[in-house]
């Protein structure tokens, strides 16, 4: 397949309105990344609004499980905004750190309860797709497809990525390069172009991220030896 087939055709099929909100999602999205790199606090107002149209967009696509991480992103995002209003000093830029043991143990504990509840979720997206009415319907994971399972593992991995970004954690941006890899495939087969050219951006942006939260704290911890 070409690029015109892979990025382009299926936007034939698309209204204005669903281009426009993916671009305008897309171009915050970006924006959020780039303060979060730089340890900003607009990662959180410019990351609500890219999160809260996507929830509107993934669900009319059938992603359930990044739709649901969208809108965790979205509470999340007021909750890391407020942690990192409290912690920064000219309520602007943060300090960051390197997660503990007990962190990394609280970290596998919501990837797993993230997989088991997005399963759960698609167990029963039939009976969602049905209006939530049972006539007709046959519960199970028969109907997922492998864009539907990998939907399940970025769910849990970019759940992670979240809670160490909100607490400041370096250790977020590998969640966060993995999740955005894992992404590329998965939107080209939905027909989701502009969104897979995103995580591209997003992927090159994370390993430029986690080079400078290390670089910063590396600095940080030599002024505070000082």
């Amino acid at each position: 397949m070409n690029f015109y087939e892979l990025f382009l055709q299926p936007y034939e099929t698309y209204d204005n309105f669903q281009i426009a909100l993916e671009a305008i999602a897309t171009v915050f999205g970006v924006l959020s990344v780039y303060f979060s790199i730089k340890k900003n606090i607009w990662v959180y107002p410019t990351g609500i609004i890219s999160t809260a149209l996507y929830v509107y967009i993934l669900f009319n696509f059938g992603l359930l499980g990044d739709m649901m991480i969208n809108f965790y992103y979205t509470v999340m995002s007021v909750y890391g905004w407020v942690l990192w209003a409290k912690s920064s000093e000219d309520h602007i830029h943060v300090g960051v750190s390197w997660a503990s043991k007990k962190e990394w143990i609280f970290a596998g504990v919501l990837f797993l309860i993230s997989l088991i509840l997005v399963t759960l979720v698609y167990y029963y997206k039939p009976f969602i797709d049905n209006h939530f009415s049972m006539e007709n319907v046959q519960l199970g994971l028969y109907h997922l497809d492998w864009a539907n399972w990998l939907d399940v593992f970025t769910t849990a991995i970019f759940l992670v990525g979240m809670w160490l970004m909100a607490k400041r954690k370096i250790e977020n941006w590998i969640f966060w390069i993995v999740g955005d890899l894992i992404c590329i495939p998965m939107m080209i087969y939905k027909g989701l172009g502009i969104t897979s050219i995103q995580y591209f951006v997003f992927t090159a942006m994370a390993v430029i991220g986690y080079l400078e939260w290390k670089k910063g704290h590396q600095l940080q911890h030599a002024d505070n030896v000082v």
